[in-house]
């Protein structure tokens, strides 16, 4: 792969013109008096399917040849590339399967359906979405679209950060979400182009800090399925196409713990009446919390979604 451009990103925003959401950017008093900053909430739970994930995918599918058209598409989700897979190829007019974790969130698995999607439920702690992806997709004739490895989808996740600083303004920071690192790479690239002085910070969980070992060690580490909250999270290590833009471009990784993660969801709720998944969460959650300081600065949070089931939303914020 040759190494991806802001003109990749220029790409998808066009193909993404008239189909994805130019979600709007929120912001908050009483987050900047709690944090010291003047914080930019690019609010991509309001996104298509709930999230950012649906940029990335219909980027993708709209790369597709004839030929990939009619055989289909296949992927591995915990749940919102899933739905985002699903969704933009139902628009498309191409078939989906997407491979599930038994126990995904429930209001994700019905979601995925309802959009068209075939669901096959793996076991995460046993079986490897990867191996059962490659296999599936050589058994059936179709395109394997990984939810973040995959030069097309991080080009596609890279327009929110486009869209936020063009809405924004020039920001001396930037806090993305990190699991696989599809939408940390794509942001990276859009905001050094934009406004090169600006820092990348990804936020993870702390339970899941595989891209923070990663960035120290230089090389891809790979740890157990984390035990957190942050669903969209769960993932044993970062991309390859990803790692390369990260450890070019992204200024540090830092971690939030579960902890936070929900008075986050509980101050967005709140305070600002949104619904926000503890994935979503990550980054806001390093400026609300001092993980990362912020007083003084015009700082981007990127919120990556919402799709969280009630009854779990209920417990997580009473």
């Amino acid at each position: 792969m040759t190494d991806l451009t802001y003109a990749d990103i220029e790409a998808a925003a066009e193909r993404l013109r008239g189909a994805a959401h130019r979600t709007p950017v929120l912001t908050s008093r009483t987050a900047n008096a709690r944090s010291g900053g003047q914080l930019f909430f690019k609010a991509e739970n309001l996104q298509r399917m709930g999230a950012f994930k649906f940029r990335g995918a219909y980027n993708a599918l709209m790369r597709f040849d004839a030929a990939q058209r009619a055989a289909g598409v296949l992927t591995y989700s915990s749940g919102n590339h899933a739905q985002a897979i699903a969704l933009s190829a139902s628009l498309l007019g191409i078939r989906s399967a997407i491979i599930m974790p038994h126990d995904a969130p429930a209001l994700k698995v019905a979601a995925t359906r309802e959009y068209g999607g075939e669901v096959i439920t793996y076991d995460r702690y046993k079986e490897d979405r990867e191996e059962i992806g490659r296999r599936l997709a050589a058994e059936r004739g179709m395109t394997l679209i990984p939810p973040y490895d995959h030069p097309d989808v991080i080009c596609g996740q890279g327009t929110a950060a486009k869209e936020l600083i063009e809405d924004a303004g020039a920001l001396d920071l930037l806090l993305v979400c990190l699991g696989g690192g599809g939408l940390l790479a794509g942001c990276a690239l859009a905001a050094k182009a934009l406004n090169p002085a600006c820092r990348v910070i990804g936020v993870e969980p702390e339970l899941g800090n595989d891209g923070q070992q990663s960035l120290r060690a230089g090389r891809i580490i790979h740890i157990p399925v984390p035990d957190t909250i942050a669903d969209g999270a769960k993932v044993t290590h970062v991309g390859e196409h990803n790692f390369r833009v990260i450890q070019r471009l992204v200024d540090d990784i830092v971690t939030v713990s579960d902890a936070q993660l929900i008075e986050t969801m509980r101050f967005f709720a709140e305070r600002m009446k949104i619904v926000v998944e503890p994935t979503g969460c990550l980054a806001a959650a390093a400026a609300l919390h001092g993980v990362v300081p912020v007083a003084g600065l015009r700082v981007g949070v990127l919120i990556s979604g919402g799709n969280v089931d009630l009854p779990a939303f209920a417990r997580f914020v009473a």
